[in-house]
């Protein structure tokens, strides 16, 4: 199994998501997973839910993840904006995996929000190591 297929796999990504490419620094101490979406895709309208929305463009977002090993994780992925066949415009498509306008994964705010209300913010910024990206 290729190591962005079993990735892809450890993350919950489903299609028409599928991690690209995924490069491992032990010198920067991180692993950068780049996810895109499938050649011809379409989505449901983020606001009607309409399905067959096809993209319109994309953007570049990154999310902070949770660690794999002690080493730390990023998603970087093409988002797009589709195109809604029923009217309600161009809207930007919301990923399974991130909350809209966060640049932190589900599955790391959760963990933040656990060791949060049981050590200071000093100590688990020290274990997360992202000193001014997440607080």
């Amino acid at each position: 199994m290729e190591p962005e297929s079993l990735f892809g796999l450890a993350l919950g990504i489903t299609p028409p998501w599928y991690v690209k490419v995924a490069e491992f620094s032990v010198e920067r101490g991180r692993l950068d997973l780049y996810l895109d979406f499938q050649r011809g895709a379409c989505f449901p309208c983020p606001s009607c839910g309409a399905e067959g929305a096809k993209p319109y463009d994309t953007s570049e977002d990154t999310w902070r993840h949770l660690n794999f090993f002690q080493y730390g994780t990023y998603l970087h992925a093409r988002v797009p904006r589709v195109q809604c066949p029923r009217g309600c415009g161009v809207k930007r498509v919301e990923v399974a995996w991130a909350r809209p306008d966060s640049g932190f994964t589900q599955l790391f705010e959760a963990y933040l929000m656990i060791l949060l209300r049981e050590m200071p913010v000093a100590t688990v910024a020290g274990m997360v190591g992202d000193y001014y990206d997440c607080f």
